[in-house]
């Protein structure tokens, strides 16, 4: 059943261990109700991607994801056909039989059996659906303009088959690091939403939500300094809710119990992706700790 409400949908959402604000909980209600896509632009590791897992999750439906990346075309997200298994299938009406017309064998490759489905042309067949189409931004201009085609029909034309439509249109949640800007037209098509790190108790109930695990005071803790160091120190990628995850979950499987020096900067790793960002934390625990 569909929720009736922002509210309801955030409770559905917290079921899988997703805990959004009531402004992502309304948007996200108001594309499912006017059957609307959305798109979700924010730095990386904000849980742009984990809200599409989690919306597929809590409605019991398919995730069908769409990894966007330079160079990507129609071919890549809607289908292809099963090559070798055509030319089994001519060799096969070769030796059954003789007499069968050059008409009849070209019907007969272009059957469904051999239609590779890639993702939007499953999300259209399986609808309902969730069709998660993952940084979109590093798509180019004319792969934005294909998927303004089909966001506006919900429908895709296959020209040896014929068209091919969703019975239900799927939800469809886009995501963008926006390391571009995308077109006007496109975002027009879309609800939008900016998702923004979540607040220091946001951010402690989430690691307990999804890493239940790692004890109360030391979540707190990781928080903490996460989220001083989003505030505090100029890096190039600061963490994300996925790196705090991480960083919690490595420091619990390592047996600490309050966070000390050492062991924060042994678990760099866990928290920080570039050298220079390294030493910056470094720099910077050691005057959060000592204090």
């Amino acid at each position: 059943m569909a929720p009736d409400s922002p509210a309801t949908l955030a409770e559905r959402l917290a079921s899988t261990g997703y805990l959004c604000d009531e402004e992502l909980a309304t948007v996200a209600f108001l594309a499912l109700r006017m059957q609307r896509p959305l798109l979700l632009e924010g730095e990386p590791g904000t849980g742009k991607t984990a809200l599409a897992e989690a919306l597929a999750a809590a409605s019991g439906q398919p995730l069908v994801r769409l990894q966007c990346y330079e160079g990507i075309d129609a071919t890549q997200a809607l289908y292809d056909w099963d090559f070798p298994r055509q030319i089994l299938h001519l060799r096969a009406m070769e030796a059954l039989s003789a007499g069968g017309s050059v008409e009849e064998a070209e019907r007969g490759l272009y059957d469904e059996r051999f239609l590779l489905a890639r993702p939007v042309l499953a999300a259209l067949q399986q609808a309902p659906a969730v069709l998660l189409v993952d940084e979109v931004d590093r798509a180019d201009d004319e792969f934005e303009a294909f998927l303004l085609e089909v966001l506006a029909t919900y429908q895709v034309t296959i020209p040896e088959l014929g068209t091919i439509s969703a019975a239900v249109p799927p939800t469809v949640i886009l995501t963008s690091n926006r390391t571009r800007e995308l077109h006007d037209a496109l975002k027009r098509r879309c609800l939008y939403h900016w998702i923004d790190h979540p607040g220091l108790e946001r951010e402690v109930a989430i690691v307990r939500s999804r890493a239940p695990e790692v004890a109360a005071s030391l979540a707190r803790q990781v928080v903490g300094v996460v989220q001083q160091l989003r505030a505090g120190t100029d890096l190039l990628k600061p963490p994300g809710v996925a790196e705090t995850l991480d960083w919690a979950r490595a420091l619990q499987h390592l047996g600490t119990a309050d966070l000390d020096l050492e062991t924060a900067a042994r678990t760099l790793g866990a928290l920080v992706k570039y050298r220079d960002d390294a030493d910056r934390v470094k720099a910077a625990l050691d005057r959060m700790l000592a204090a």
